[in-house]
């Protein structure tokens, strides 16, 4: 799925009223009754108290549709319009209008703080005070309006997008923003919404079609892609009867230090899981018992020193690389990666130690293999390209240290951002319980594995962390989410593999059973 801009939203809105011949009060009917519908088919006629704020544009416009079918259906309803300027689209005013038709309970005008509502906690708001065409922050009264809404505590529903929320751009006063906890938002989600600073204003949100040109969408060029299920299963490559273990590559997992071989295992152990035919693992010699007891599937390879890696010397030729997780920083692992960097052929993924060996060193980034993966939290991706003012900034940091070092750059977080070049993509999957010690080394070795089946480093990583994404899901849904460790992702990517291809009847079976 493509995001989309609120420049280019506003264009398609254009595009569909010119080519359709619909008008854009058309089209605000429509998305007015999908949200009706939305809320319809899950209050079912209930008698609580519905508060909706309209603002005097086309969003306080869909609201008073929303207010109008609303009260038709015989819900209690109140609707308010924040009656800040004598500017108001036509839309608006003509849906003003209708409502006025529809009630003798007219939309109550406000103008000051002195007309806020009282509104209980279990009472539904509805939020269409400002849309996507928002271009500064709510000023004067308006600002206490929205902190009234959310000291409320009850429900609320924003339609499109929180009001005080920038489709995307940075977000100027985080205390004149609807604290929403749903949104329906119109054709696509908006950028914003998954983001770290602004994405918590957001915490859940449904697509509503609206109905926008198909051919427009199709060709604009969008912000960002989602990946989800659909996306991700394209990129599956089935087995074949006569394959072998060869077919699937040769992983080499270089990892651990004393005290850290651990992340050498998740990572083999991850690097098995998700399909490559054979992995070696090389770690100091402390860890040669370890990597062969917890791991017995993997071949091992020490270096010559005990406790850390000092020379990454191996006499396999591996069909891909992950490097980085629990090596530390020592000056001759240092002078290792530098040699590894310049010598190997096989595509790489980067991350943990590694990713901190280049920040303090930057002259390893000129030896950095083309194509390779690079895998930092935000706090190793500000050691590696500096401050940002704000997730739009650091995004614009990112691409441009992708296409310098023309490196895929995957972004860890809730929402794990892939870049290459001037592409964003955005992962999907994932939850809270996936905050654990060891899951980064779980997702090198997806990488490492993937890249050694022959995936391209871009599929690599944006199907590998929509498969970890999942993995941890689903051990989240049978534990819970404290209870999940970096191996129980590891356990679960078998499953996330098979997800892929269940239909929404096989999950609906599957989640009964988990709770029998």
């Amino acid at each position: 799925m493509k995001v989309f801009s609120a420049k280019q939203l506003s264009e398609a809105d254009k595009a569909t009223t010119e080519k359709h011949d619909i008008s854009s009060l058309d089209l605000m009917e429509h998305a007015g009754t999908q949200v009706f519908n939305w809320l319809h088919h899950r209050l079912q006629g209930a008698k609580v108290p519905i508060h909706i704020f309209c603002g005097i544009g086309n969003n306080g416009g869909d609201g008073l549709v929303v207010g109008r079918l609303l009260i038709e259906k015989g819900y209690t309803v109140k609707v308010y319009v924040a009656n800040f300027t004598d500017k108001r689209s036509k839309c608006f005013l003509i849906n003003y209008d209708r409502i006025k038709e529809t009630t003798n309970d007219w939309p109550k005008l406000m103008t000051s703080e002195n007309d806020f509502p009282e509104i209980n906690d279990q009472d539904i708001i509805i939020d269409a005070l400002f849309g996507i065409g928002l271009n500064r922050p709510p000023e004067g009264w308006l600002k206490p309006l929205i902190q009234h809404i959310n000291a409320s505590k009850a429900f609320t529903l924003a339609i499109d997008i929180p009001s005080g929320l920038y489709a995307n751009q940075a977000l100027e006063d985080p205390e004149a923003v609807v604290q929403a906890n749903h949104a329906l938002t119109f054709q696509t989600p908006k950028l914003a919404f998954f983001l770290p600073e602004t994405g918590k204003f957001v915490p859940f949100f449904d697509i509503i079609d609206i109905g926008l040109d198909t051919e427009f969408l199709h060709r604009a060029t969008p912000m960002a892609q989602l990946i989800g299920k659909q996306q991700a299963r394209q990129f599956y490559k089935p087995r074949q009867a006569f394959d072998h273990k060869g077919t699937y590559g040769h992983a080499l997992i270089v990892s651990g230090s004393y005290g850290k071989i651990g992340a050498a295992v998740l990572s083999a152990k991850a690097a098995f899981k998700v399909g490559a035919g054979l992995v070696t693992a090389f770690v100091p010699e402390c860890g040669y018992d370890i990597i062969q007891t917890a791991v017995p599937e993997a071949m091992t390879i020490t270096d010559k020193e005990d406790d850390l890696i000092t020379d990454i010397a191996y006499d396999i030729t591996p069909s891909a690389i992950g490097v980085g997780m629990g090596i530390g920083k020592a000056k001759k692992t240092v002078a290792a990666l530098e040699t590894l960097f310049k010598k190997a052929k096989a595509p790489m993924v980067i991350d943990a130690d590694a990713l901190n060996c280049i920040s303090e060193h930057k002259k390893l980034l000129e030896a950095v293999p083309k194509h390779a993966i690079v895998t930092p939290h935000p706090g190793e991706l500000k050691r590696l390209i500096g401050e940002w003012a704000d997730d739009y900034d650091k995004l614009e940091k990112a691409k441009a240290f992708s296409k310098k070092h023309e490196v895929v750059l995957l972004i860890k977080g809730a929402h794990t951002a892939i870049i290459f070049d001037d592409n964003l993509y955005i992962n999907t999957t994932g939850n809270p319980g996936m905050a654990t010690a060891g899951s980064g080394d779980a997702l090198s070795g997806m990488l490492t594995g993937l890249l050694s089946q022959g995936y391209d480093p871009l599929l690599s990583a944006i199907f590998g962390v929509y498969l970890h994404g999942t993995a941890g899901a689903i051990a989240s849904q049978k534990m819970g989410y404290e209870a999940v460790m970096a191996s129980n992702i590891i356990d679960n990517i078998g499953a996330a593999y098979m997800s892929l291809f269940e239909q929404p009847e096989q999950q609906k079976q599957q989640k009964e059973q988990q709770k029998k």
